[in-house]
């Protein structure tokens, strides 16, 4: 009978513990702050003060208090508080591990990732495996021009935050070949990541190969991104790129504006060095996100 009892005790204990734990869920989701898009186009945020089966009624800064009937809600997710500056929601960097192309020593979410096009013919995806590792995966479709040789590549990477939001390193390899002609080339890199996903600066090194031959001296980058405003950043990605006995450089700078949630980036690269006349190629890229996220926001009746 004793241990019958003592079994109760426990079965209550445990069943109060859980029903504590998901009491205090929900006063923290409830104590949440929303980002809520509706069918006509408009987003509106703030704080949920009351839910039934028809209808949210959210506390907003610029609006109070207002009614939304959740079949005109398309989607709804928790924002953080740090993200709202003076009542302006701060979008996302789509792609907050790269500058224009070289990586920084941040990661990605596993199941997030981006798709980055660049002047059409560069193609790259990127997906977060694990909190702390990611691929890429990338082709230039040349073969649509009377089967050209085309190059693909993968691209794994290893991020460590040695200090959070502060410090972070990475490491990777970028593997291509080019088919209908063979061979394998790459590079094998190491970065710095000094500074946040908004702004940072990055110091890193890396070593090229190609069939099966590997650069002597590592060629070194100078990276960095500062954010704007609420949708504008700063770019910056620069090399001193050795072949042989000869150096020379490559210089870029730019910007990347975040429109919805689509990054756009731009800018002009210009090379340094012992070179004949002067060249500056134009940058133009987007980068599309898509994450597990945005996928379980959908909001459904």
């Amino acid at each position: 009978m004793k241990n019958y009892i003592y079994f109760l005790i426990f079965i209550c204990v445990f069943a109060f513990a859980d029903l504590s734990e998901s009491f205090s869920q929900v006063v923290e989701e409830e104590a949440s702050t929303y980002l809520i898009k509706t069918r006509d186009g408009n987003e509106f945020i703030g704080k949920i003060t009351l839910e039934d089966d028809q209808k949210i009624v959210l506390m907003t800064e610029k609006f109070g208090e207002i009614t939304i009937r959740k079949s005109d809600i398309i989607t709804r997710e928790v924002i953080q508080e740090s993200k709202l500056v003076d009542g302006v929601l701060w979008a996302d960097n789509p792609q907050a591990t790269r500058y224009f192309f070289g990586p920084n020593g941040h990661g990605i979410k596993p199941g997030d990732g981006y798709y980055q096009n660049v002047w059409i013919f560069f193609n790259q995806f990127t997906v977060g495996v694990s909190d702390n590792f990611s691929v890429s995966a990338g082709i230039v479709p040349l073969f649509l021009f009377a089967g050209a040789p085309t190059p693909v590549w993968i691209n794994p990477k290893v991020s460590i935050p040695v200090v959070q939001d502060k410090y972070n390193i990475g490491a990777g390899a970028l593997l291509g070949t080019i088919i209908g002609e063979g061979g394998s080339f790459g590079i094998l890199y190491g970065v710095n990541t000094i500074g946040n996903r908004d702004r940072n600066m990055t110091l890193g090194l890396g070593w090229g190969f190609a069939e099966g031959s590997i650069a002597t001296r590592p060629t070194v980058s100078l990276s960095g991104t500062y954010r704007t405003g609420a949708r504008g950043y700063l770019l910056t990605e620069n090399y001193i790129i050795s072949t042989g006995n000869e150096s020379f450089g490559l210089i870029s700078f730019g910007g990347r504006r975040i429109i919805k949630d689509v990054g756009l980036d731009f800018g002009l690269l210009l090379p340094v060095g012992d070179l004949d006349g002067f060249i500056a190629v134009p940058w133009l890229g987007l980068t599309i996100p898509f994450n597990k996220k945005n996928a379980a926001s959908e909001f459904n009746d």
